[in-house]
């Protein structure tokens, strides 16, 4: 059985309304050879029904909701296995409003068990709700922990773990945070490729353009994983990092012979590096529950 993808979108296949170079190759070759595939996001704002539209727009088309795999889904799966009985108060766009009704989710702005946040416009009047609905014991839940994700070279866009942050710092409670690099998220996408692919494949390799999520995350739940450079992580800060993926690559263009013939491209290795990394944008780009072992943290003083 061929080794199955997961892979990234921003910054793997496309930056913004651009396809990265290569990158239609590479689905196209995929889909030629009948390798399994799944594309893996932490975007909640968008339904895998929207995703393939896109794709088809940039030149990718041939693309079904079935490919596609995003951290609303895989929020609305969370409930569905822990908490099928549960109600929710919902901060985030149409995809993840959807992908709760497909499951039977109850919108509550009453007294719902979570408060979700996912991507998407937070007015002051849905945080101040969310806000009360927190104090009033709902527990808080984000779709994925993305402070901020770039949009161009020049652009980033607020993320889910900012908003997040937000009602943990006015609430004093801390957000369980799913998406990547949950385990939770590469487990049950894992099983959503087996279904595609109708098969369980031999190995699963996550291709990613950050350290912090798609490497970290596939390499917590044994999988390989693939860097590509074609998006938020540069080749001089890998060495940063205490894990390290399989393989670097320029792009995903890079694999396209590979998934052809089935045969290794030597260009494909994981080098040392040694140098440090340029610090780049400053602020952390992901919420994490590194603290979750920890007491809830007070809430902060109104005054000073």
């Amino acid at each position: 059985m061929k080794t199955g993808f997961l892979i990234d979108m921003d910054g793997v296949i496309y930056r913004e309304n651009n396809l990265i170079p290569g990158a239609e190759d590479f689905v196209r070759a995929l889909m030629a050879t009948g390798t399994p595939f799944l594309f893996l996001t932490n975007n909640s704002a968008p339904t895998p029904e929207d995703l393939a539209v896109r794709m088809k727009h940039l030149g990718i088309p041939g693309l079904a909701a079935k490919h596609f795999y995003t951290s609303a889904l895989n929020t609305a799966d969370f409930l569905v296995e822990t908490d099928p009985e549960c109600t929710v108060f919902v901060i985030g766009e149409g995809g993840l409003h959807t992908a709760l009704h497909e499951k039977r989710i109850a919108s509550d702005s009453i007294q719902p068990r979570y408060v979700i946040v996912g991507e998407g416009a937070a007015t002051m009047e849905r945080l101040a709700k969310a806000h009360e609905c927190i104090e009033r014991g709902a527990r808080l839940l984000a779709t994925n922990p993305d402070n901020w994700c770039p949009v161009s070279s020049e652009r980033t866009r607020p993320g889910a773990g900012a908003t997040a942050a937000f009602l943990e710092a006015s609430t004093g409670r801390r957000a369980y945070y799913l998406g990547k690099p949950n385990g939770f998220m590469f487990h049950r996408a894992r099983r959503k490729l087996v279904e595609v692919a109708l098969q369980e494949p031999e190995h699963v390799v996550m291709i990613g353009d950050t350290m912090e999520t798609d490497i970290r995350g596939a390499i917590e739940v044994g999988l390989q994983s693939y860097l590509v450079l074609s998006g938020s992580t540069q080749i001089e800060g890998v060495s940063d990092y205490v894990y390290q993926p399989t393989r670097i690559l320029n792009s995903v263009a890079d694999l396209v012979e590979e998934v052809k013939t089935g045969i290794p491209c030597d260009r494909l290795s994981s080098p040392a590096f040694g140098c440090r990394a340029n610090p780049g944008r400053a602020g952390n780009r992901h919420q994490t529950d590194v603290f979750a072992l920890h007491k809830p943290r007070p809430r902060p003083a109104m005054t000073k």
